[in-house]
């Protein structure tokens, strides 16, 4: 095989992974069994910023191969990325229901082609014009699905509506950031950089945490912090925490060195079906047909623009060798 091609392959399969850990910030506000979004959100990043706290002492030569500068970078995509990105998801699902968040965050494909292409310009604009038109198309049946059915108020559904927008901006800033990061990024230092990402969240976590408490925004302290309903609380967390700060994380990293951005940009729709099925399935119904009919194009648009990069690398593994 093109070794350009295992590449690309490679690096489409832990973007795969990346995206299926992701879905899990959906499920969020279902397992709350009581208690505050906040906390659970508090509570999961601190999680997160522990393990990543554990974790780091393996990567020590990793880590001395990183300047104290893109230390701060690190921490601070993890700010963005994980806990801003988090918060707005989980908002979502709270006011717009399980498939309006999903469906914008399958929007993310269509700006981050153009932006990717833009900036590194691998494809001729022309070659998106297919799978960019039908991950629209997806969005759309999705939409006009929502917007005709949904039961919440303008108000609330105008809150739905800032929050998976929030998202998205949240997610093409950390995802540009990011992927500019890593060209300068040593080649090995790629765990390391992963666990100062989730210590940066749980960072903040930590920080917000008293400002969280004196606007009364958390339960734990009045509900209990050993109670089996906490107990339960806690486990969802630190799983979470693990599928999408950890593995989730890097995964996407290790992709991000294999990936043009543009082709990154189209598998971030994946994350878009896992958490609409995953959404759907904690509210214990089927998707519509409109729903159904939107999840389908985005899964086709999605493996149309992976064929569509792979294309150039196939081809040039099928020419004969020159002497």
């Amino acid at each position: 095989m093109n070794p350009l091609r295992s590449t690309l392959l490679q690096g489409v399969a832990f973007a795969v992974l990346a995206t299926l850990c992701w879905a899990s910030n959906f499920i969020s506000p279902y397992v709350l069994q009581g208690y505050s979004i906040q906390d659970f959100m508090l509570v999961r990043f601190m999680m997160a910023g522990l393990i990543g706290v554990c974790v780091l002492p393996f990567y020590r030569a990793q880590l001395r191969a990183l300047r104290p500068r893109q230390w701060l970078t690190g921490m601070g995509l993890g700010v963005v990325g994980y806990l801003g990105y988090s918060s707005c998801i989980a908002g979502g699902v709270i006011y717009g229901g399980p498939l309006l968040i999903a469906a914008f965050i399958g929007a993310v494909p269509v700006l981050q082609a153009l932006l990717g292409n833009a900036t590194q310009r691998s494809l001729r604009w022309g070659q998106l014009a297919v799978p960019v038109t039908v991950l629209c198309l997806g969005l759309v049946a999705i939409n006009l699905n929502l917007l005709n059915e949904s039961a919440s108020g303008p108000t609330q559904l105008g809150l739905g509506l800032a929050f998976s927008f929030g998202a998205v901006l949240l997610w093409l800033s950390f995802s540009a950031v990011n992927q500019a990061a890593m060209v300068h990024l040593h080649t090995q230092a790629t765990a390391a950089w992963t666990c100062l990402m989730t210590i940066g969240a749980g960072l903040a976590a930590v920080a917000l945490t008293p400002l969280a408490w004196g606007a009364n925004l958390l339960r734990l302290p009045s509900l209990g912090v050993t109670t089996p309903d906490a107990l339960h609380l806690y486990g969802w967390a630190a799983l979470i925490a693990l599928l999408s700060s950890v593995i989730g994380a890097g995964a996407w990293n290790v992709a991000s060195r294999r990936l043009p951005m543009v082709l990154s940009g189209q598998l971030i729709a994946l994350e878009s079906l896992f958490a609409s099925l995953l959404g759907l399935a904690f509210h214990g119904r089927l998707p519509s047909m409109a729903e159904t009919l939107g999840l389908v194009l985005i899964l086709i648009g999605t493996v149309y623009a992976v064929r569509v990069i792979l294309a150039p690398t196939r081809l040039a593994s099928e020419q004969p060798a020159t002497p």
